[in-house]
Order: C-alpha cells, then sequence, then structure tokens
C-alpha cells in the first residue's frame, strides 16, 4: 500500500557566499579611462566655444535654407501672398501718420515726416520682429531639438536671417515712397548698409538671449509685446527724439540714457543716411561708436550666453 503523505518541502540551506553580481563592477575612474581610450564623448555635451563655432559656420546652408523656407511659409496660407511682407509695415506706418502726425500733430517742426515716419516704422519692426521671433527660436522647434543634433544656435541665427531678408523686400517700398517724396538716391544712401549690419548684429544677440530665457521661462514671450511696445515708444519712431530732449525740460541722464537707446540709435543712422533734411546735427554724439558698441555687446554676449545652455536645450 502506497502512503498518502508527503515529505516537507526541504529549506535551502543558507550560506554566508556573496552574491555574485549580475553586472561587472569597475574600479573609480575605469569607465572613464576606458571611454577616453576608444575617444567616446558624452552624448548631447556642451562643446567648446570655438568648436562650437565651427559647427554653426558647418551649418550656414542649413540656416540660409530654413529662414527662407519660414519666410516663405510665412503668408503662404493668405490670399496676397509675399505682398504683406511689405504691406504690413505699410499699414503699420499709415496707423502710425493717423495717430501721431495728425491727431498728436507729432510732424510738426520735422521735416519730410512721411518719410521719416516709414524710415522709423521699418527699421524698429526689424528690431521688434527679430526679438519676438527669437522667444520662439527653441520653443516653436521642440521636435527639432530633440530629433536631431546640431548647434541649436542655428535656429535664433536663421530667425533673425528671415526677419533680415523681409526688410530687405521692404527696402524696396521704402525706396520708391522716398523717391516719391523727393528723397532721390546719393551717396550718403550707402551709410545704410553698415547701419543695417551693425543692427543686424545686435539684433540676433538680443533674439539668442531672449530664446535662451524663454526656452527655460515660456512666459517671456507673452511679457515681450508689452516690453517692445514700451521701448518703440522710447525709441522716437513716430515722433522726433531731437525735438523732444530740447531745453532743460528732462533729467539729463534720461536724455543720455534715451540718446543711448540702441533702437534709437541704428534708427537715426538709417534716417541721416537716407533722407536729405535728417542732418548730423541731429544725431547723439559719437552714434557710430554707440552702434557698434550695442552690435558687439549684444552680438558677442548674446552668443556665449546661449551658449552656456547648450546642453539643455529640448530637456525637460
Amino acid at each position: 500500500m502506497v502512503s498518502q503523505t508527503t515529505a516537507p518541502p526541504t529549506t535551502p540551506a543558507v550560506t554566508d557566499a556573496a552574491p555574485t553580481p549580475l553586472l561587472p563592477v569597475y574600479e573609480p575612474g575605469e569607465l572613464a579611462a576606458l571611454a577616453a581610450r576608444h575617444e567616446l564623448t558624452v552624448s548631447g555635451a556642451r562643446p567648446t566655444l570655438g568648436a562650437y563655432v565651427r559647427q554653426l559656420w558647418g551649418r550656414r546652408h542649413f540656416i540660409t535654407a530654413f529662414a527662407t523656407a519660414k519666410l516663405t511659409a510665412q503668408y503662404s496660407q493668405a490670399k496676397l501672398g509675399q505682398i504683406w511682407q511689405i504691406m504690413t509695415p505699410l499699414l503699420n506706418a499709415t496707423v502710425y501718420y493717423f495717430i501721431f502726425g495728425i491727431l498728436l500733430n507729432t510732424k510738426k517742426n520735422v521735416e519730410d515726416f512721411v518719410p521719416f515716419l516709414i524710415t522709423g516704422v521699418f527699421i524698429w519692426t526689424f528690431t521688434a520682429s527679430s526679438i519676438t521671433a527669437g522667444t520662439r527660436a527653441i520653443s516653436g522647434n521642440l521636435g527639432l531639438v530633440r530629433a536631431l543634433h546640431f548647434p541649436r544656435a542655428s535656429l535664433p541665427v536663421a530667425l533673425a536671417l528671415q526677419q533680415l531678408q523681409q526688410l530687405l523686400f521692404s527696402l524696396g517700398a521704402l525706396v520708391l515712397i522716398l523717391i516719391g517724396f523727393g528723397q532721390f538716391p546719393r551717396p550718403s544712401w550707402l551709410l545704410a548698409i553698415p547701419a543695417l549690419l551693425l543692427q543686424t548684429v545686435f539684433n540676433t544677440g538680443v533674439s539668442m538671449v531672449v530664446a535662451r530665457l524663454a526656452a527655460r521661462t515660456p512666459d517671456i514671450a507673452q511679457l515681450t509685446p508689452f516690453v517692445l511696445r514700451t521701448w518703440m515708444y522710447a525709441s522716437g519712431v513716430m515722433f522726433s527724439l531731437d525735438e523732444k530732449l530740447k531745453g532743460d525740460t528732462v533729467p539729463h541722464f534720461v536724455k543720455v540714457a534715451l540718446e543711448c537707446n540702441p533702437a534709437a540709435v541704428f534708427i537715426d543712422l538709417m534716417r541721416f543716411a537716407l533722407i536729405d533734411s535728417f542732418s548730423g546735427a541731429q544725431l547723439p554724439p559719437h552714434v557710430w561708436a554707440v552702434a557698434a558698441g550695442w552690435a558687439l555687446v549684444c552680438g558677442v554676449g548674446g552668443f556665449v550666453y546661449f551658449w552656456k545652455a547648450e546642453e539643455l536645450y529640448g530637456r525637460g
């Protein structure tokens, strides 16, 4: 007869032997030495500043193509298409002429007020649009940033280039308006080239600063329009700062701050280059040195500031 009872399960014997590790254990620094021996680098690490500049230069064709594609797509859904590139600043100038030139009579004591106003609106729009685009440089291209490895500075640089391309379209209309109001081409128009170059460097630098800030704090994009509107009113776009600063009614430090305002400096340089009646006496002292200083400080400083957070863009 077979017994129905079964033997109790045996408990495995407990031993004092250490468990066998599943992964190999390395001494401190051994893996780093192994990676260095095989020339491995950290993924997404920030390159040196020199290497970063070389990488950015190597992507120059991408930057140009990206800027052109953005510009082409900007008004692709509109019936009038690319005509809006010229119509938008012209309509803004028309509104400002009605409000400031006619209702508030700021055209008083300003010769050639229409060329004066339109030049100011076009040049201001270049700076304002570059900075606004910079706030979306990273947050508006997160898919690109997270999917591909490339110097992130390509994005704000490309968007600043897009705004320069748009300004060049607008300048064609500006030239026709200037000629229509008796401002014919003369040698001083060549001064517009260095003025635009300095303004472009300045715009790109500031755009890179706001790109880094907005990548970490998206609320910056909501605050930017209010800051730009305040800045525009302090830049003499619709009226003559030179007329407003005459006399002793304005404190000296406010006068100096307004004269060194970079937007006002670049606008005045373009007016001096393009408008006969806007003489050198209306320019603040050392205006070219001030413009070059703003371009150097913001261009170089903005680039370095953006580069320092290179490995953080697109994360979080």
